[in-house]
């Protein structure tokens, strides 16, 4: 395959940055990237136009760099919260993804972050705080806390529990109520009453 070298006016990822000087196949660099806009062939004028990308380049890293070491700042503050489905023992089904986190701290916090910053050194498959590290540029890292929290609270089958209680002691009554009727002792008492009255 036949390679040419050219010169990147824009940030191509996987490929360069501005004024970056690469070789790719030429049929990609004749049918895409000229087209495009998104590079130009090294020439001797081409060259002369290196200073005004790498000038470009530098704004667009140092803007970038500003955004991410704000973004940092903001991201340590907070403490971003997954619900997740658990079992009765408090047991995740499956695991905290990156992009489970990307997408509450955009619901959440209206923060867009690419899940590919997102880095999980172990999987997420317990309730509780977690710290997650977020290489935010080659220059800046931020870590995040996660809360993450169960759907079904485990102080659910304690308060079933509280509700099953009323319903035994209301059968431990029925009996009671069963022995404390009394009626068959009224009989003699208010036949006694009329043989008082003939005595007199």
């Amino acid at each position: 395959m036949a390679k040419t070298e050219v010169i990147l006016t824009h940030n191509i990822v996987g490929l360069g940055g501005e004024s970056d000087q690469v070789k790719v196949a030429a049929g990609y660099a004749r049918n895409y990237l000229f087209p495009q806009g998104f590079a130009i062939p090294v020439t001797q004028a081409n060259k002369r136009h290196l200073e005004a990308l790498k000038q470009k380049r530098a704004e667009r890293e140092a803007h970038e760099f500003n955004h991410m070491t704000e973004l940092s700042k903001a991201l340590q503050k907070l403490v971003c919260v997954i619900t997740v489905k658990t079992g009765e023992d408090g047991k995740l089904f499956g695991t905290v993804t990156a992009g489970m986190i990307a997408d509450e701290l955009k619901h959440q916090f209206e923060i867009t972050l690419d899940k590919k910053k997102i880095h999980l050194t172990s999987p997420i498959k317990s309730l509780g705080e977690h710290e997650v590290e977020l290489p935010l540029h080659h220059d800046v890292k931020a870590t995040l806390k996660i809360r993450v929290e169960s759907t079904t609270p485990i102080t659910a089958p304690t308060e079933a529990a509280k509700d099953e209680k009323p319903h035994s002691e209301k059968r431990g009554k029925r009996p009671v109520a069963e022995k404390a009727e009394p009626v068959v002792e009224e009989k003699p008492k208010a036949e006694k009453k009329p043989k008082k009255a003939k005595a007199e």
